[in-house]
């Protein structure tokens, strides 16, 4: 063996990236579990045991497969890479570029090459050339070069169906009753229960019982099966939806394997639209869901290169607000989609977009919770949280506070659009049409309060136009101003 091919939890693909060069005979495969990383956050016990136990059942099947592999637990990963290379006497190193500004860092001063990142449809010198070419950075624009570029769901040179974007077919309320398919769970084997049986060990948060998340390929091409088969045609429809009880609705669930390799995004790409072609998929629910993958998914990853390590700490609304205790403990909350919602994160370690942007990040903006600590929250109790993910989608569009490099405005509301796409209101001892008084939503209030702190920043915004001509009319605006500093009072107490 002359060579070590190092490869991240989050890359567990033999097809792609540093592997597909790999000499079974004459390279050693090393992944490694750092103490440092498992031990250095409150984790949610079910993404720890989903990181850790697929890249130990990654290990098995490329050992099984004749690849000569080394699994190592170590300090760090530099640490781990350091002592397995020392005792098998080889100094040459090779991976795939990383997937974090963190890890690209830890390799600074190690001799390690690396080979380029095709876990992604998008080289980063391409997207950095679209990024350079823009004035605003509008996803919409970029979506639609890739429908072009990739050849995805195209009649020639126009999108199948004459519209690029079928959005506003796609922003139902499920009906009363509604059910999709519910996600199959799995049976674990000895690998899973030796790693849950570490886990239950540390410090970590949330359900340890883990039911849904797949740790090996096998399982992650059944996941994406199931939602082909049972959710695909009703996803479009209902994926901005938030029932209650019905914690996945008709989303894919896909989402962490896609961000650590065991399912690619082409051949997500390729399933959705073989499906679409046997005509029993409606277009705006393929086209969705596409835009998801070779879309959004494809643009924060550029975007979180494109901006830079620094893009991290932007707070341009000033907010220093420390993290609520009901993100923590939703037994610190009486509102009634709060509670459920991250009631269902501590179950299920998942909740699907829109409870992530419309309801949790909507309130960490509107109450002025510190960005830094929101994104530290989100990185450690989602199950496909990476730092790649969440940076972008917290900083940029969930909390608004890079001045609006990414989004042209907020993504906030009152407790109107709450009640319009979930089923929380009906029995919450809050009213959503209510501002002041005793059941008024603190949604409803603190939006009015939030618009009515920050129209400074906001007034020469067009897209902000209506929001802030609403605020004008406020006759109640300083009654508002006096129940929203109690609300926030209360909900840093954890008392509402």
């Amino acid at each position: 063996m002359n060579r070590i091919i190092y490869v991240p939890h989050d890359l567990l693909n033999k097809n792609y990236g540093a592997l597909k060069l790999a000499d079974k005979k004459n390279d050693l495969i090393v992944l490694v579990e750092s103490a440092q990383t498992v031990n250095g956050k409150k984790w949610h016990s079910q993404r720890l045991q989903f990181i850790i136990s697929s890249a130990r059942h990654f290990a098995q099947e490329l050992t099984e497969s004749g690849y000569q592999v080394v699994y190592q637990k170590s300090a760090t990963t530099l640490a781990g890479l350091i002592e397995v290379g020392k005792e098998h006497k080889i100094d040459k190193f090779l991976t795939t570029y990383p997937t974090s500004f963190r890890r690209l860092e830890s390799f600074k001063d190690f001799p390690i090459t690396f080979v380029d990142n095709d876990f992604f449809l998008t080289p980063m010198a391409q997207f950095t050339e679209w990024a350079k070419a823009q004035k605003s950075f509008k996803m919409e624009s970029f979506y639609r070069q890739q429908r072009v570029k990739l050849n995805v769901l195209m009649d020639g040179k126009n999108p199948l169906g004459g519209e690029w974007n079928y959005d506003h077919e796609n922003r139902n309320p499920v009906p009363k009753g509604y059910k999709s398919h519910e996600l199959s769970a799995f049976t674990f084997d000895d690998i899973d229960k030796e790693v849950a049986s570490e886990v239950s060990k540390l410090d970590t948060w949330g359900n340890s019982e883990n039911k849904y998340w797949a740790t090996t390929r096998k399982q992650a091409l059944k996941r994406l099966a199931e939602f082909i088969k049972y959710n695909f045609e009703k996803f479009g429809a209902y994926e901005d939806a938030m029932p209650i009880n019905n914690w996945s609705v008709n989303h894919s669930a896909i989402s962490p394997y896609l961000n650590n390799g065991l399912l690619h995004p082409l051949e997500v790409v390729d399933a959705a639209v073989k499906k679409f072609e046997e005509g029993e998929i409606p277009l705006a629910s393929c086209e969705g869901f596409i835009r998801q993958i070779i879309g959004w998914r494809e643009y924060v990853n550029g975007m979180y290169w494109f901006l830079g390590d620094d893009y991290r700490n932007e707070n341009d609304l000033a907010a220093n607000r420390k993290l609520l205790p009901l993100f923590d403990d939703p037994s610190k909350t009486k509102m009634n989609c709060l509670s459920t919602i991250v009631g269902e994160i501590q179950e299920n370690a998942w909740t699907h977009h829109i409870p992530r942007l419309m309801v949790l990040s909507n309130l960490a903006n509107l109450t002025g919770v510190t960005p830094s600590e929101f994104l530290d929250w989100m990185r450690r109790v989602f199950v496909d949280a990476t730092d790649w993910v969440m940076v972008p989608n917290v900083i940029g569009m969930g909390l608004h506070a890079d001045a609006g490099i990414m989004m042209t405005k907020p993504y906030i509301s009152g407790g109107s659009y709450i009640s319009k796409m979930g089923q929380y209101c009906k029995g919450c001892v809050y009213d959503p049409k209510l501002r002041v008084g005793e059941k008024a939503c603190p949604f409803t209030t603190l939006y009015w309060n939030y618009l009515d702190e920050h129209q400074d920043k906001f007034n020469k915004n067009h897209r902000m136009f209506q929001q802030l001509n609403g605020l004008k009319r406020l006759k109640d605006l300083d009654e508002v101003r006096i129940q929203a500093k109690q609300f926030l009072k209360q909900l840093s107490a954890g008392e509402i």
